[in-house]
């Protein structure tokens, strides 16, 4: 060693290893430049997958800084990449009343590596740089890079999606009409309120509403401006009420209110009076106005029931009471009503029984021509001689014939009958005597009967003229065109068409004339009120005459004096029926009248009180 240098002598031997190790270095170098340059490709490819997904995604690092952001990030926030890079996440994208808890959440998984979102899709709220928050589902991961956190997340934008499960979930549960609650609705709220109430010790009250005769409204002016009416109904009974409580539209004409923790039974027949009275204000349509009432039943939670069931059965039967009573009232649930509900199901049963069993009966009642004293026609009226409770009076089961639809059957049967009958009594003793059988509403609505009874008098050779169809004036109201259809075969078949009850409705004088009416039966009210009201004579000529100048004519029902039967003649009514002649007979009874008109046609005629 010389001047402080230190030379080193490699040995021969020894640079061949020098080279070995100068080689493995290379080696180790394009392996490293290689891993490096595939890790690059590697991210140049995820960051084309997520500048290209479908999803936005943001990325953040272990700070809460924003590092990544894609276009459909723009798109669904608003902000550009450039606004958002190096910004705080819970600056930018999370709602405020959210943000302090995002801060805790990510301190939280940064010392125990624990998240509650981590790789679980869940849907939250985010913000929109406009400040409007959006539904948006999202999915965060975490991956350790160069010693610490950095996140992604995968974010959906379900705005649309949740706007067609709240439409699916409004139509499932809200009327479209009104807009109240449905049946569904209904039934989950006062299902909820019945546990409230259970809770808290405080009666609740149920309320059922139906509005009186709206069939008869939407037969007049139709569906459309019955939906108006029952949309303004709806607004109506909702400001009798507080907001706590509930209204809902069962369907139809039919209403509910659920009163919540309601201690005041003075407030309850305080807020059913209020929704009669707002129900009585005449309802404005534009050209014309309806008046309408209600029928409110009344139940209350626990002393009337302590299940949902039991309340909405209660109130339904004090509903029925109320319009039983009149309508336009409200009525309170007795356990009286109860029992009558279980009878009329009994009924109902012994009625499809009936039908079964041919327990029913026709009876006859002439109606007489007051200008011959002759009968010209008869009336088939139907009786039901029930095997236990003797005969039952049409009054009680015809309308749960009309509820049941065992109308239709029993209607066949009455007309198949009647007419049999009046072909032997036309071959035998009356050669023009025409038969009258009445068709309710019910059986126009539930079935195309008009094609059966004309095949069926076809059948038997009877004339069409033979046949009298009564209807009820309310039907005249009703412009389908089943009904009309149903009234055009009877007139090509040549069966004539009477009005029954004349008077009684809601009468519109135009359909006397579209429709070809041949008989309007003036009601009993009017010719019971002919001598006891100086003025009682008015509206019955005013009738006659109306119906003659239409080409109709008259029959007066329930006429039961003498005197009513002079009065009658000199208003030129054409013919009349009531106890003043006879009664509805069994058929053999009617057969012996016909025999004496047949033999003695004058002395019959004086039996009758006409000559």
């Amino acid at each position: 060693m010389a001047g402080g240098d230190l030379k080193v002598r490699i040995r021969p031997d020894s640079q061949d290893e020098l080279a070995q190790v100068a080689a493995s270095f290379n080696e180790m170098a394009d392996g490293l430049t290689g891993l490096m340059a595939a890790r690059e490709e590697d991210e140049a490819r995820m960051r084309a997958i997520i500048e290209s997904a479908l999803d936005a995604v943001v990325q953040m690092n272990a700070d809460g800084l924003i590092t990544g952001w894609n276009p459909q990030a723009e798109r669904i926030f608003g902000w550009s990449r450039t606004e958002v890079l190096g910004r705080p996440m819970h600056d930018v994208i999370i709602p405020p009343e959210f943000r302090d808890a995002h801060v805790r959440g990510l301190k939280h998984f940064i010392a125990s590596g624990v998240g509650p979102v981590l790789n679980t899709r869940v849907k939250i709220s985010g913000r929109h740089r406009h400040g409007h928050d959006l539904p948006i589902e999202l999915t965060i991961s975490a991956n350790i890079h160069r010693g610490t956190y950095e996140f992604s997340a995968f974010i959906r934008d379900i705005t649309e999606q949740k706007r067609t499960e709240e439409l699916i979930w409004t139509q499932a549960n809200y009327d479209v009409l009104t807009q109240l609650p449905n049946r569904r609705m209904f039934r989950d709220r006062l299902e909820q309120e019945l546990r409230k109430s259970h809770r808290s010790g405080h009666p609740m009250v149920l309320m059922f509403i139906d509005l009186d005769r709206f069939k008869d409204v939407n037969d007049a002016f139709g569906h459309q401006t019955g939906d108006l009416v029952l949309i303004e109904a709806a607004r109506r009974i909702t400001s009798c009420v507080r907001e706590s409580d509930t209204v809902a539209r069962l369907g139809g004409d039919e209403f509910t209110v659920i009163l919540s923790e309601q201690d005041d039974p003075a407030g309850t027949e305080r807020i059913a009076g209020e929704v009669l009275r707002a129900l009585q204000a005449p309802f404005e349509l534009g050209h014309a106005h309806a008046h309408l009432s209600a029928s409110i039943g009344i139940t209350v939670y626990p002393q009337d029931g302590t299940d949902a069931d039991s309340l909405i059965r209660n109130a339904d039967q004090a509903m029925y009471g109320a319009k039983d009573a009149g309508r336009d009232r409200f009525n309170y649930f007795v356990s009286s009503m109860q029992e009558a509900a279980l009878r009329r199901q009994q009924l109902v049963q012994d009625l499809r029984t009936a039908v079964d069993n041919d327990q029913f009966v026709l009876h006859y009642q002439p109606i007489i021509s007051l200008s011959s004293g002759r009968i010209h026609k008869a009336e088939a009226l139907l009786r039901w001689m029930h095997p236990e409770r003797g005969l039952v009076s049409p009054a009680d089961f015809i309308p749960l014939a009309e509820e049941t639809g065992l109308i239709v059957p029993i209607g066949d049967r009455v007309f198949r009958d009647a007419t049999r009958q009046l072909l032997h009594w036309r071959a035998h003793y009356a050669p023009e005597l025409q038969m009258g059988v009445n068709m309710s509403p019910a059986q126009f609505a539930r079935s195309e009967g008009h094609a059966n009874w004309v095949a069926h008098i076809e059948a038997l050779g009877l004339p069409g003229d033979s046949v009298v169809i009564e209807i009820t004036e309310s039907l005249l109201l009703d412009a389908s065109s089943s009904v009309s259809r149903q009234l055009q075969k009877f007139r090509e078949a040549g069966m004539q068409i009477s009005i029954d009850d004349f008077g009684t409705g809601y009468s519109a004088l135009s359909y006397l004339s579209k429709f070809d009416m041949d008989y309007l039966k003036l009601d009993q009210s009017f010719v019971r009120n002919m001598t006891v009201d100086p003025s009682g004579t008015a509206l019955p000529e005013a009738i006659v005459l109306l119906a003659h100048k239409l080409g109709i004519k008259v029959v007066a029902e329930g006429v039961e004096t003498v005197t009513q039967r002079d009065i009658l003649d000199a208003l030129g009514c054409d013919y009349a029926q009531g106890y003043l002649f006879a009664k509805p007979l069994p058929a053999a009874e009617f057969e012996a009248l016909l025999r004496v008109q047949q033999a003695s046609p004058h002395s019959f005629a004086q039996m009758m009180g006409v000559s």
